[in-house]
């Protein structure tokens, strides 16, 4: 058992790796000017794409867990995610994103009743420092709609972790991971029509940056992400740290530059806190036990997790 979790977080990782991808993606190969729409259409396909291979529609019963397990970890977060990468540059973005894990530390303590270990919250309040001192610079400018949305869209994202955990038994990873992203693709969709149109007509560049987000980066990734929450828990939110890392070294990378002292510091934290986060987050049988009790105390709930 002990080694199937192992693997099954070795491969959890890839998710927030191929994640970091997505700010260069979006900004360099999609309409940055419709960020709801490409949040839309990043979901929807990924979502249908997943339901086609195998667990097909949601059941009609579970649809309001799901639709607000979609709406949080899906239509409002990829929202948010593509709003705030629009309008800051993606070291704020990402740093802001970053307070996630300890979100998700304190989130649980109502959802889940499990109250959050001070060592978790230092390391996730340093996963955040480690990644401020890799991506910030003294460049970079505030944007108010940019800055509430990346806090947002942390927060949602967060909220959407813990309820996986807590309504988990809906389905199979694979079922789970279908269900929120057509459910959450079609919560933002109209939404997205409305506020900002239709996009122009899409060219070779647009299709081939939103197919590697739909099959690679959200179809793939979010099921390996969901499979994660469902074996090892809510701790697995410290490894979305990575994703910044990795968009880091991407950006690094295309202009052929070496990182400084201050940035090594940084990413020393960052993988300290997600080793620390990871281990404080695990918990004993027992403790594990009584809160998934006690968290379910209504008829809603209750048939969640049947």
């Amino acid at each position: 058992m002990a080694d199937n979790k192992t693997r099954i977080l070795l491969a959890t990782i890839l998710a927030p790796i191929l994640w970091g991808s997505t700010y260069v993606v979006f900004t360099q190969t999609l309409p940055v000017e419709h960020p709801l729409l490409v949040g839309a259409l990043r979901a929807l396909p990924a979502g249908i794409l997943l339901m086609l291979l195998g667990p097909g529609l949601p059941p009609r019963d579970k649809l309001l867990p799901l639709a607000i397990i979609g709406f949080a970890n899906i239509g409002l977060f990829f929202g948010m995610l593509f709003l705030s990468a629009s309008r800051l540059p993606g070291g704020l973005a990402a740093t802001l994103g970053s307070m996630q894990p300890l979100l998700v530390a304190f989130l649980a303590w109502p959802l889940l009743l499990r109250r959050p270990r001070l060592g978790q919250v230092l390391a996730a309040l340093a996963g955040t420092i480690g990644v401020g001192l890799l991506v910030i610079d003294d460049t970079v400018q505030l944007d108010a709609i940019g800055v509430a949305a990346a806090l947002v869209g942390a927060a949602s994202m967060a909220t959407g972790t813990v309820l996986i955990e807590r309504w988990g038994k809906v389905g199979t990873p694979l079922a789970l991971a279908a269900w929120q992203l057509t459910l959450g693709g079609l919560l933002l969709l109209p939404v997205a029509l409305m506020v900002e149109g239709l996009p122009p007509m899409p060219t070779v560049r647009n299709l081939a940056g939103l197919t590697y987000l739909v099959v690679i980066g959200t179809a793939f990734a979010y099921w390996l992400w969901v499979r994660g929450i469902a074996t090892i828990g809510t701790g697995v939110a410290f490894l979305s740290l990575l994703s910044p890392l990795v968009a880091t070294f991407l950006g690094a990378a295309l202009l052929n530059e070496w990182f400084n002292a201050q940035q090594w510091l940084g990413i020393a934290i960052i993988f300290g806190s997600t080793v620390a986060g990871i281990m404080l987050s695990r918990r004993k049988p027992a403790e594990a036990a009584a809160p998934a009790q006690a968290a379910t105390p209504n008829r809603l709930i209750s048939q969640c997790n049947s």
